[in-house]
């Protein structure tokens, strides 16, 4: 289990990081997110032991990271490096020793891994010669052919299109299905809500969300109503008791409704000509919650 516990981190007068805590246990996934320059990464590299913490401590079942082997680390960082005049075996055999593997077990699995993520080309081509998904594909494999328990995951879904982001969700639910403890970044709030057990938002270094993501949405109630009806206009859903917006999205109207207890009686307004094709009222998605909280300095 990985426990970052009131830690702080400046430089110079710039504040990183203030007082963060949060757990990630083992077989469990965390998403943090926050704007750019939030401190995610420099979380990232505190647990890495890149950079030391000023206040606060940094645990890997119970036991301080900065004195243990961190060989059982997988990590991917968001600036991409790897050797182009490597081969694909090549690369990934020289991470996975880097890891503690032997070197006739990382060639038994290269294949295997490679045909988890589809990488296009073989193990014998240049890294140069690859396109630069599959660069990244490669750099992946990298990272977690080794099995780590632990895996720190620095903006991976950033250039990926949508079937290569849900292989990778693939490989990320397998690692965690075997019993590794995840973290990962991402600016892709869908994202994180497919994949996360627990997310936390930092903004300017600070902690402002902190739970599941069913916690962190049913926090702030029933607020949201999704309607599909041809038989009604944006303008009539916007004069309803309890409507304070409208947003048309596709065949889709959405509504944002100051108390979750008017739902019932936009329900009858909605439905007094019979059969719609939808009604959901739901809380705000992540998405909606993240630009509210990002907007709020005060929240």
């Amino acid at each position: 289990m990985l426990e970052i516990k009131n830690v702080s981190k400046s430089f110079g007068g710039n504040i990183a990081v203030s007082n963060e805590s949060f757990v990630v246990e083992r077989g469990k996934i965390l998403g943090l997110i926050g704007q750019n320059g939030a401190g995610k990464t420099t979380t990232f590299r505190m647990i890495l032991d890149f950079l030391s913490p000023d206040e606060g401590t940094i645990t890997w079942n119970g036991r301080p990271i900065s004195q243990i082997n961190r060989d059982f680390i997988g990590y991917l960082p968001e600036e991409r490096g790897l050797y182009p005049k490597m081969t694909v075996e090549e690369q990934i055999l020289f991470f996975g020793q880097l890891h503690g593997m032997k070197r006739r077990e990382v060639l038994s699995k290269i294949d295997q891994w490679m045909d988890r993520f589809q990488v296009k080309g073989s193990r014998k081509d240049k890294i140069k010669n690859l396109s630069k998904g599959n660069q990244q594909k490669v750099q992946l494999i990298a990272a977690l052919i080794f099995m780590p328990k632990l895996a720190i995951l620095d903006e991976p879904f950033s250039g990926l299109d949508p079937v290569n982001a849900g292989l990778l969700k693939d490989g990320i639910r397998f690692l965690q299905k075997n019993g590794t403890a995840i973290i990962f970044s991402s600016h892709d709030m869908t994202n994180v809500e497919d994949l996360s057990d627990n997310l936390v938002m930092l903004r300017n270094g600070q902690v402002v969300l902190n739970g599941t993501v069913a916690e962190v949405r049913n926090h702030y109630g029933d607020t949201r109503i999704y309607i599909k009806n041809d038989g009604i206009t944006q303008e009539e859903l916007q004069k309803l008791a309890g409507v304070q917006a409208v947003q048309k999205s596709g065949d889709r109207f959405i509504l944002e409704i100051s108390d979750a207890a008017e739902g019932p009686n936009i329900f009858k307004a909605v439905t007094r000509n019979g059969f719609i094709k939808e009604f959901s009222q739901q809380p705000p998605t992540l998405d909606e919650i993240f630009r509210m909280k990002v907007g709020d300095q005060n929240a």
